[in-house]
């Protein structure tokens, strides 16, 4: 079975660090190019960090550029955001997603999902 968990959300102030954790079990990760999205109340799924197959070649929405940082562990099959410099526009549910393929920065272009982290940033 084929299984993304996120972990490592949490409610924190704004000028926090958080580090959220994607494991996947019955997929090899780095076979696949792995994406977070986030989702805010009443805000549509939105592209944050990717990393693509094999090569492990990172990619960041505008706004999360030089503050989010994406890692894979290959050992873990896991990948990591690790988020700097929280603010509360940050809060959302975050999602793990994966493809087989080339990295993707639409949700519709991913057929494996987590079930999300709450990430709650307070002023």
């Amino acid at each position: 079975q084929v299984r993304l968990v996120e972990s490592g959300g949490g409610l924190v102030q704004a000028g926090d660090s958080l580090r959220l954790s994607c494991a996947a079990s019955g997929i090899t990760l780095s076979a696949y190019a792995v994406a977070w999205f986030r989702q805010a109340p009443g805000k549509e799924r939105d592209f944050v960090a990717g990393i693509s197959q094999n090569s492990g070649s990172t990619d960041y929405a505008d706004s999360m550029k030089g503050r989010f940082s994406m890692s894979r562990d290959s050992a873990k099959n896991t990948v990591y955001l690790q988020m700097n410099s929280l603010k509360p526009d940050d809060t959302a549910v975050y999602y793990c997603a994966a493809r087989y393929g080339a990295l993707a920065y639409s949700g519709s272009g991913y057929n494996i999902w987590g079930r999300g982290t709450q990430v709650t940033v307070s002023s």
